[in-house]
C-alpha cells in the first residue's frame, strides 16, 4: 500500500492553527473550522503534540468525535512529550517556531525520540484525539532548524529509537505508514541514503512551494519517486507570505520574499486568478506529491481553499511564471508537463 493509497485524497487539513498558532483562537472558531473542513469533503487531518502543547490534538479530537472513524485518516507526530507540568512559555527553546505557539497551552514540552518516548507519545496523542488508532506517524523536526549543529545527533537518536519503533508498528499493522515530518530536505536525503528502517513517505513543510522549491525538486522528489514513496506538502502558502501574510518560515518575511510574492501576484492578477489557486495547484503537479495540506483557523478559509483547488488556472499563467524565472525550469507545471 502506497502513501497515496493510505491518504485517499490529494488535499488535507493541517491542524497547526488549532494550537493557537500566531494568535489566541476562540474555541468555537477552532472547532467550526474542523467542521467546515469535514463538510467540504476533506478526510485527511494532520496534527502534532507540538501544536500548542497538545491543544490542536484536543480540539481536533473534540471536533471529530462522533464522525465515522473509518471515513477519515489522521496523521500525528512523535518526538515531543507533553507533560502536565506547567512552564513559562516565553522561556521555551523551540528553534524557529519559538514564538509561533506562545498562545498555546503552558504545558512543558520535552524533546525525546527514543522508542519508549515514541510509544508514550502515540498513547498520549490517541487520548487527546479521542481515537484508538492513527493511520500515519511522522517523526517531527529532526533537522537543523530546531537543533542547530546538534541535529545529526538527534537524527541518530531517532534512527535508533523512533524509526525502528514505527517501522515495527507499521509491519505489525498498528499504523499504515510512517516517515519524517520536517521543514528541511537534508533529513529526508539522509534517511533515504541509509540502510535500515523503511519509511513510506514524508511530510515536507515549506520546501515545495512557489516561493521555495529548488532543492526539493532537484534532490528529494527524484529520490522519493524512484522508491515509490510519496510526499505530503505542508505549508503551501509559505507561512502565509504567498497569500499576503506577513510571515515566511515562521518569521517576518524579508524584502526579497515580498518582492517575489509581488511579481507572482502581478502575473496572477493579469490572468485573473487567485494566489491561493497558484499556491495549491503548483505542488500537486509533481507526481511525487501524494497530497497537499493547508492550515486554517477560520471556517471561511476552508471555503476559499476548496475554491482555489477547483479554480481554472490558464496554462498561460504557468508559462509566464516560467518565462519570468519565478519557478525552476524543471518544475512540473499543471497542464504543461
Amino acid at each position: 500500500m502506497t502513501l497515496k493509497d493510505v491518504l485517499g485524497g490529494r488535499i488535507g487539513f493541517g491542524a497547526a492553527p488549532l494550537g493557537n498558532m500566531f494568535r489566541d483562537i476562540p474555541e468555537a472558531e477552532a472547532l467550526g473550522t474542523v467542521d467546515a473542513a469535514w463538510n467540504s469533503g476533506i478526510r485527511y487531518f494532520d496534527n502534532a503534540p507540538f501544536y500548542g502543547a497538545g491543544l490542536a490534538e484536543i480540539r481536533m479530537g473534540q471536533a471529530l468525535a462522533g464522525r465515522p472513524r473509518e471515513e477519515y485518516v489522521i496523521s500525528t507526530k512523535v518526538g515531543r512529550i507533553i507533560l502536565d507540568e506547567i512552564e513559562d512559555v516565553s522561556a521555551r527553546d523551540l528553534g524557529e517556531k519559538g514564538e509561533v505557539f506562545k498562545y498555546g497551552r503552558p504545558n512543558r514540552i520535552v524533546n525525546d525520540y527514543s522508542e519508549e518516548a515514541t510509544l508514550r507519545s502515540l498513547e498520549d496523542s490517541l487520548k487527546r484525539l479521542q481515537t484508538d488508532h492513527v493511520e500515519i506517524v511522522w517523526v517531527h523536526d529532526v533537522a537543523q532548524d530546531f537543533y542547530g549543529d546538534e541535529w545529526l545527533g538527534v537524527f541518530e537518536n531517532a534512527r535508533n529509537g523512533a524509526f525502528k519503533a514505527l517501522d515495527r508498528l507499521r509491519d505489525e499493522g498498528v499504523i499504515k505508514a510512517w516517515g519524517l515530518g520536517v521543514n528541511r530536505v537534508e533529513p529526508i536525503e539522509l534517511l533515504l541514503a541509509l540502510d535500515g528502517p523503511r519509511p513510506d513517505g514524508f511530510l515536507l513543510a515549506g520546501r515545495y512551494t512557489l516561493l521555495d522549491h529548488d532543492r526539493a525538486l532537484q534532490r528529494v522528489m527524484p529520490m522519493v519517486a524512484e522508491r515509490g514513496l510519496g510526499i505530503v506538502v505542508g505549508g503551501p502558502y509559505s507561512s502565509g507570505a504567498l497569500v499576503g501574510g506577513p510571515h515566511f518560515e515562521y518569521a517576518p518575511a524579508t524584502p526579497a520574499i515580498l518582492d517575489k510574492v509581488a511579481r507572482i501576484k502581478a502575473i496572477a492578477d493579469r490572468h485573473g486568478i487567485s494566489m491561493k489557486a497558484a499556491g495549491l495547484q503548483f505542488p500537486l503537479a509533481n507526481p511525487a506529491v501524494a497530497a497537499v495540506i493547508h492550515g486554517a483557523s477560520r471556517p471561511s478559509r476552508i471555503t476559499e481553499d476548496n475554491a482555489a483547488l477547483e479554480e481554472a488556472v490558464p496554462t498561460g499563467f504557468w508559462r509566464d511564471l516560467r518565462a519570468a524565472g519565478l519557478v525552476n525550469p524543471a518544475a512540473p507545471l499543471p497542464g504543461l508537463d
